[in-house]
């Protein structure tokens, strides 16, 4: 080994470190540059947020490449000679040091070209649920709805499977349960959920807004059966899914106690002990 990094050593242009830092800012202040410029852009053209996302992705993925190239490049006399004595061993030895980082680099091409999902969408992967917010050399970030930033490595996307729930869309469906008692009064129900949906602020009225109806146990109780009133509506911008959801369960849940309708928690006692 320690005759493999002499044979190294001797190939290295140290007089070119200083253009090789040079290039690592200058790509370093060019990806912060195009990211911020592009995000303002796509905050002042909300309908094509989504398309400034994915080019701000791509845009700093060529220039990681490009400026990785380069540097290695320059550092790194690449002449028959070096090559011949960066072979067996070294060739060996840097397999191994760089196997991941080349597995997650190929991976995170596949992710930006086949895109299973792309910057800006919401998906649900291992345990987790958020939106995408950058696909990168190595991990793909996920901030989640609590504002948590998750990092999870680009080949795992390979071989798991993801949900994407906009699909590279700026419209998103929400899916929202409200329980209410066997004998209360559905039709009334199923209006006010309606209502609550079409008039909120968030609501994307060019798809259609659903309100379901079935009978069956809640989810988390053995015992306790009611019905489970289902809207499926769609917000214009994925990142208000929260928002439409707390505004849809207010008005529903104001407007419930106005009609007398009890949701089921509302009929769950506890036992004494």
């Amino acid at each position: 080994m320690e005759e493999t990094a002499l044979s190294f050593v001797q190939f290295l242009r140290l007089d070119q470190a200083p253009l090789a830092l040079f290039a690592v800012a200058v790509a370093w202040f060019t990806i912060r540059i195009v990211t911020r410029f592009l995000d303002d852009m796509g905050e002042h053209f909300r309908k094509r947020r989504l398309v400034l996302k994915q080019i701000a992705a791509i845009s700093r993925f060529v220039v990681f490449l490009v400026t990785a190239v380069f540097v290695a490049t320059t550092l790194v006399s690449f002449s028959n000679q070096a090559l011949l004595a960066l072979g067996g061993s070294a060739a060996l030895a840097f397999g191994f040091a760089f196997k991941d980082i080349l597995a997650s680099l190929i991976a995170g091409l596949i992710l930006l070209f086949d895109r299973p999902f792309q910057v800006g969408d919401r998906i649900a992967f291992g345990g987790y649920y958020g939106e995408v917010t950058d696909i990168g050399l190595r991990s793909v970030r996920l901030t989640t709805l609590d504002d948590n930033v998750v990092s999870i490595p680009n080949n795992r996307f390979l071989t798991d499977a993801v949900a994407s729930a906009n699909a590279g869309k700026l419209h998103q469906m929400v899916v929202l349960h409200f329980y209410i008692g066997c004998d209360d009064d559905f039709p009334a129900a199923k209006r006010i959920v309606r209502d609550a949906a079409i008039s909120s602020r968030y609501v994307y009225l060019d798809k259609p807004v659903e309100v379901h109806l079935r009978e069956g146990p809640v989810p988390g109780t053995a015992m306790l059966f009611a019905l489970d009133i289902t809207l499926k509506a769609y917000v214009f911008d994925g990142r208000f899914e929260t928002a439409f959801g707390t505004d849809v369960t207010e008005r529903v849940k104001s407007a419930f106690k106005e009609q007398r309708i009890k949701s089921a928690g509302d009929r769950l006692t506890l036992e004494p002990a």
